[in-house]
């Protein structure tokens, strides 16, 4: 009995930890999602191996130790013919002789060091360049994980408004239409006003469900935004009036652009930078190389294997060299891979020139959609203001008999679409804003 008390209160706790929440204002999850998020935390990944990339080229330059063992056993072993009056034989004749041991043991140490290699320095100059890429890389992967958490955060604000407004719209129809039935009931209006009202409803309750699903798959994709399980439950701290109101800022469009600390300009400035390098790379290809080597060893002999007892005798040995190998002619190989690596060079430069076009067409158009936006949310709200207005008075007419479920279905139709367009219109605030933060290359922190 005490251990299935013992599994019933592990499954209980299990159970609550699996329904912890976490409540997250827009600032926290961006700040959370800039963590936990898969991309981000590859970006973080790919900075740590271009850190060991650097030091993998600075240390080919390094020097490098190696050791090495050879161990040969002659199985039969190789014959040379010597002339046999070197041992008072007949002229003419040879002798059949065998040199050295049956086995043999070599134990080398060698010590490389590279003096001089021009293809050297230039790879030390591009690891330096394939790190600030990375970096780059990672801060473009930040930018975006704002925009993608602050896009998916807001859309699941606007689910959460538009059921509120849905589940507001059904209990006002639902209302409308058992006063309508009573009246019908009592013969002093016709089924067809009844019956328009259950179509106004129906549609109302189908737009329910549907943003109902809609809203679970918001919260799914607000997870997977910030990194989290696709289950785990997420409260939004945050309304949608609060961040429209605080993304409300006509200040904003005067932000100038700075083009040589944008993120697009940078990445495309490197990818210059690399190409330049590999231009150099080829020519110092050109260049002689210096390098020298020291090496120790020990060599042992025997027509048994007694390498490891200590009547073994071993004979140490030890070289010094220097190698210098000058590149002469290689039928204009490296010269045709000079132009080649010249091209890509005017290539970089030439999409450099049209980033930087792009970044500057890219801000006006950001600036204009969110100017658009904070016009569209002033008259987004005037318009409902004016909806409700005639909504409301279709109603009063419709019941007292003045006007027809037709006119007042009209009225609902138009207001239950202005409301969508002003929540729309809040979320269009809030996501221009993020646009134009990528645009401007506005920092995390702002």
């Amino acid at each position: 009995m005490k251990k299935i008390l013992l599994v019933i209160a592990i499954l209980i706790s299990f159970n609550v930890n699996a329904q912890e929440s976490i409540s997250l204002s827009l600032k926290q999850a961006i700040d959370f999602a800039l963590k936990n998020s898969y991309s981000s935390i590859n970006a973080s990944r790919d900075i740590e191996a271009a850190k060991k990339k650097k030091w993998e080229t600075t240390t080919m330059g390094l020097p490098q130790i190696s050791a090495k063992i050879d161990y040969q056993n002659w199985l039969k072993q190789q014959v040379s013919l010597i002339p046999a009056e070197f041992f008072g034989g007949n002229a003419g004749e040879f002798t059949a002789i065998t040199f050295g041991t049956k086995q043999n043991m070599n134990a080398t140490v060698t010590l490389k060091q590279l003096i001089f290699d021009g293809s050297y320095l230039i790879g030390l100059q591009s690891a330096k360049v394939y790190l600030q890429i990375s970096e780059n890389a990672k801060e473009k992967t930040d930018l975006g994980v704002r925009e993608a958490v602050i896009n998916a955060y807001g859309n699941v604000l606007l689910s959460e408004e538009s059921i509120l407004i849905l589940e507001k719209n059904s209990a006002t129809l639902e209302k409308n239409l058992n006063e309508i039935t009573q009246i019908y009931l009592n013969g002093l209006t016709e089924e067809e006003n009844v019956e328009q009202l259950k179509i106004t409803l129906a549609t109302i309750n189908s737009q329910l469900s549907k943003t109902k699903k809609l809203k679970n798959i918001a919260y799914k994709m607000l997870n997977i935004t910030l990194g989290i399980d696709l289950n785990s439950h997420v409260i939004l701290v945050d309304s949608l009036d609060k961040l429209t109101e605080e993304n409300s800022n006509l200040n904003l469009l005067s932000n100038n652009l700075n083009l040589e600390d944008h993120i697009d300009y940078k990445i495309a400035k490197n990818t210059e930078k690399a190409n330049d390098l590999l231009v150099k790379l080829e020519q110092s290809k050109a260049l002689p190389t210096l390098s020298s080597f020291v090496n120790f060893g020990y060599s042992g002999f025997g027509e048994k294997f007694n390498f490891l007892k200590k009547q073994q005798k071993w004979f140490d040995s030890s070289l010094l060299g220097v190698s210098l190998e000058i590149p002469i002619f290689s039928s204009l190989a490296r010269s045709s891979r000079t132009q080649q690596a010249k091209i890509e060079l005017e290539k970089a430069t030439t999409n450099l020139f049209e980033t930087s076009q792009k970044i500057q067409l890219q801000v006006e158009a950001a600036k204009t959609n969110y100017n658009y936006s904070l016009e569209q949310l002033v008259t987004s709200k005037q318009n409902l203001i004016l909806a409700e207005r005639i909504e409301h008075k279709q109603e009063i007419k419709f019941f007292e008999g003045i006007s027809t479920s037709f006119d007042l279905s009209n009225a609902q139709t138009q207001l239950y679409t202005i409301q969508q367009n002003y929540l729309q219109a809040m979320l269009n605030v809030i996501s221009n804003k993020a646009a134009l933060n990528i645009a401007l290359n506005t920092p995390i922190n702002n």
